[in-house]
């Protein structure tokens, strides 16, 4: 079945793209909107689908590091500017990285090395990007200024050398991430990378007049990894096309063999097939079984194979580009004689949709995590869909920063992160469960859940690649 696109751009990886990318407008780079989810399980594209489009290494190099430049002279003067912040220092040691580390220096540096310092300066002459790293400019890329000139005084001598430049500028506010503040022990500390040793020798260099000026850099770092480049929101399409194609591999009978594969013979070739294509994943990909109770009480409570009748899920994510997905879609295996699966799981499914559709209208900028939660909630249980939400942001990092809208275990209020407010140019993870009475299933309660990426622009909430509205099936 060919992919349905409506407002979706196919855009090709090239520096002439990328550079298109730019003057595109933001409603059809975000993909479709929650009235426009018309695509089906077996997705393709001129018989070409994204998993065929990926990119080598050294092409990978360029688009990403074409990518942080952009990011870093764009975004990241925007957000300081309007947290109120002069100056932003990331310190940290190789193989013990601040988490933002990497997210601030090119391909193909792949760690720290030995002390390494970055210091972003919003300064009269314009924006300023420095590093006091051991082995200078070399380590950090060449978009950075090199500040730290003289070795033979030894390592300590980076933070005399940042602390003389701090002295020289006389910044207002210097924002460094040590976040101390936390309430709420469950807050994600994706501010809070600076380690107790490197903040007690940055305040041993600095006077006490700049130690005053020190502030918690945490919004800094959760805006830098929420907010999307308008060639990111682009490229995400590209990386949901990707797990749109993975899923579609392993939801049939090219991987399943019913009563001979069992869940985590795909989970393997699934971790085997993200490798085999040069692409990384941040999680251990999962297939779960939910089975009728005469077929569990026929099999055992323990049985992983899959067997006909069974209802499949996976929740799949990977990392390209620099960014990550993470995926939720579910499958029926078909018993002998069957065509399509029962009309209860279908219906369970139709519900799942539904609340994606409420989901969408309700992710609206501005509005807090736990605002959009509560009117999820309220809108879902008023139509019987019986929903959990637990959203998350998603980026660099697969469970990233921003608000989040519910946790499996907070349906009513998440502290810290729940009161973030919804930025534009952002992308989420949107993941829930909706549960339903199975007929065919003697009536029992079953649970499906769903997960898909979707971007948040100023026109609203859209997919970016789009979600099936049929289960795939496996014969």
């Amino acid at each position: 079945m060919k992919r349905s696109i409506p407002t979706a751009i196919r855009i090709l990886l090239s520096s002439a793209a990328l550079a298109l990318v730019l003057s595109l407008p933001w409603a059809v780079l975000s993909g479709q909107t929650a009235g426009e989810l018309q695509l089906s399980p077996g997705w393709e594209i001129s018989g070409v689908g994204d998993i065929e489009k990926i990119l080598p290494l050294r092409e990978r190099a360029r688009v990403y590091n074409e990518i942080l430049e952009w990011r870093l002279d764009n975004i990241l003067p925007a957000i300081m500017r309007e947290e109120g912040v002069d100056m932003w220092t990331v310190i940290n040691f190789e193989y013990s990285e601040d988490p933002i580390y990497m997210t601030l220096v090119p391909e193909p540096i792949m760690s720290a090395r030995r002390l390494s310092i970055l210091v972003f300066h919003d300064s009269e002459d314009g924006f300023k990007k420095l590093t006091a790293n051991w082995h200078g400019s070399g380590s950090a890329g060449r978009m950075y200024e090199n500040i730290f000139t003289d070795r033979s005084k030894g390592a300590n001598h980076q933070f005399t050398a940042l602390a003389d430049y701090i002295r020289s500028a006389d910044p207002g506010k210097i924002a460094i991430n040590y976040a101390p503040h936390y309430e709420y022990v469950d807050e994600f500390a994706h501010g809070n990378g600076l380690s107790a040793f490197h903040k007690e020798m940055l305040e041993r260099s600095l006077d006490d007049r700049y130690l005053s000026r020190l502030v918690a850099g945490e919004r800094i770092s959760m805006r830098w990894y929420e907010t999307r480049s308008p060639q990111e929101l682009s490229l995400y399409r590209h990386l949901a096309g990707i797990g749109h194609d993975l899923i579609g591999e392993f939801f049939s009978n090219g991987v399943i063999t019913p009563d001979v594969t069992t869940a985590e013979d795909v989970q393997w070739w699934i971790r085997q097939r993200i490798n085999d294509l040069g692409l990384d994943t941040w999680f251990h990909p999962s297939i779960d079984i939910r089975r009728s109770p005469t077929d569990t009480e026929k099999y055992g409570r323990g049985d992983n194979v899959i067997r006909r009748g069974d209802l499949l899920h996976c929740d799949v994510g990977i990392t390209y580009l620099g960014l990550s997905t993470d995926m939720q879609h579910n499958a029926y295996v078909l018993r002998i004689g069957e065509t399509e699966a029962p009309e209860g799981l279908k219906a369970l499914l139709r519900n799942g949709n539904r609340l994606q559709e409420i989901h969408l209208e309700e992710m609206k900028v501005g509005r807090t995590g736990n605002e959009i939660l509560g009117s999820i909630l309220e809108r879902g249980r008023a139509e019987g869909l019986r929903p959990r939400v637990y959203t998350h942001p998603i980026g660099p990092y697969g469970h990233g920063s921003g608000t989040m809208i519910g946790m499996t275990e907070k349906q009513e209020f998440v502290p810290g992160t729940g009161e973030h407010p919804l930025f534009a140019n952002t992308v989420y993870a949107m993941e829930f469960s909706v549960a339903a009475n199975v007929p065919e299933w003697g009536g029992v309660e079953v649970s499906m859940g769903l997960e898909e990426q979707a971007v948040v622009t100023a026109e609203g909430a859209r997919f970016v690649d789009g979600y099936p509205r049929e289960l795939y099936l496996i014969r």
